[in-house]
């Protein structure tokens, strides 16, 4: 089952140099019954773009999602 906690938003606001960026990362069942990582990211009041990877099972994906938010955390993103 999915966490109340698998779905994680990111900013990262630098005025001096011109950033202002958006990160967010979910976890989402597909019809086949496996894991989605649904990864989207771009410039703040734009689209930006979306990545899925597909995992076997639920916990895979969450872990893969875990790494991806402490990633971000040390490249200066603040969770929203």
């Amino acid at each position: 089952m999915i966490e109340k906690n698998s779905c994680r938003l990111f900013k990262r606001i630098d005025p001096e140099r011109n950033m202002a960026r958006f990160y967010t990362l979910s976890v989402e069942p597909t019809l086949f019954g496996d894991a989605a990582l649904v990864r989207q990211w771009g410039r703040i009041g734009t689209r930006g773009q979306l990545k899925i990877n597909l995992f076997d099972t639920m916990p895979a994906a969450e872990e893969a999602l875990s790494r991806l938010a402490a990633r971000k955390l040390r490249r200066g993103y603040r969770a929203i």
